[in-house]
């Protein structure tokens, strides 16, 4: 006798669960993208449950603590045939129930918002996904970049702390051996901005992306885009309508539009005018 869905245990996952993670991402039609997986479940906690048929896992997702201020949900996701069953909403009234009084941010694809929404969460912004290849135009950007070093690192920590409102170390420590490039910006010995640029299927990935205004911001892109020869894909926070407008006018392409989501917090701490883009997006 088959035991029911609601009574089939949740558990937590491990690295040993990374090619099940993306199992299911391909399922769902996403990309596999192993290598977000990968941090993910390094720097947070995952956490599904297995198809009792023994075909890798019925739903997952990934929670990422910033301590008691913060925790950022993503890669919620339900495989096609047990959708609509009532297998995510459980889920993640359990993660809710796991963080406890903890804040709770995510971003939201169109098809999971219903849910969120369901489960208490309030819609508090916007961003949108570009993707496309970068063609350099026009003057060059007047705010030099360069390569980040490792003495660059406790400036980097600094800066995203003050940013970001929380302090995210045991994220973004992991940048350069996650990233393909860490790129900073500084005038007079002073860190104003910083960037890195990952690999996800066939594209680079644009996040985090942390500037003092949006003219530093597009030198970050720019640099990240003349080192390499893939297409960027980035998601900005859609009140930095000058970005958007001008990556758009420079070959990026709208691709989608991801609601970003807040669980006992009335929006994201930090100061949104200096964080253009995410490290990455926790869609469900």
């Amino acid at each position: 006798m088959s035991t029911p869905l609601s009574e089939l245990p949740i558990r937590r996952l491990t690295m040993g669960d990374l090619i099940s993670c993306a199992d299911l991402s391909e399922d769902r039609g996403w990309p596999r993208e192993e290598h977000k997986w990968g941090l993910l479940l390094t720097a947070g906690t995952g956490y599904g449950i297995d198809d009792p048929a023994g075909k890798g896992l019925m739903t997952a997702c990934v929670v990422t603590s910033y301590g008691s201020g913060l925790a950022a949900i993503g890669m919620v996701l339900v495989a096609e045939r047990f959708a609509r069953q009532g297998v995510g909403r459980r889920l993640m009234k359990r993660v809710l129930e796991v963080v406890g009084e903890t804040p709770v941010a995510l971003h939201a694809t169109p098809n999971g918002q219903p849910l969120y929404e369901e489960l208490g969460f309030m819609n508090t912004g916007r961003a949108e996904m570009v993707c496309g290849y970068f063609h350099a135009s026009g003057p060059a950007a007047e705010v030099p970049t360069r390569p980040a070093t490792a003495e660059d690192l406790q400036a980097v920590l600094r800066l995203d702390t003050e940013v970001f409102g929380l302090d995210r170390t045991h994220m973004i420590t992991r940048l350069p051996a996650f990233a393909d490039q860490l790129r900073v910006a500084e005038e007079g010995g002073i860190l104003t901005g910083y960037a890195a640029a990952w690999p996800n299927m066939g594209t680079q990935v644009v996040g985090p992306l942390i500037a003092r205004d949006t003219e530093t911001a597009k030198a970050l892109i720019a640099s990240l885009a003349a080192g390499t020869d893939r297409p960027l894909r980035t998601d900005i926070d859609v009140r930095h309508k000058e970005l958007l407008t001008w990556v758009k006018k420079h070959g990026l392409e709208p691709i989608a539009f991801n609601a970003v989501m807040t669980y006992g917090i009335p929006g994201l701490p930090g100061d949104w005018t200096r964080r253009f883009a995410p490290l990455t997006v926790a869609a469900g």
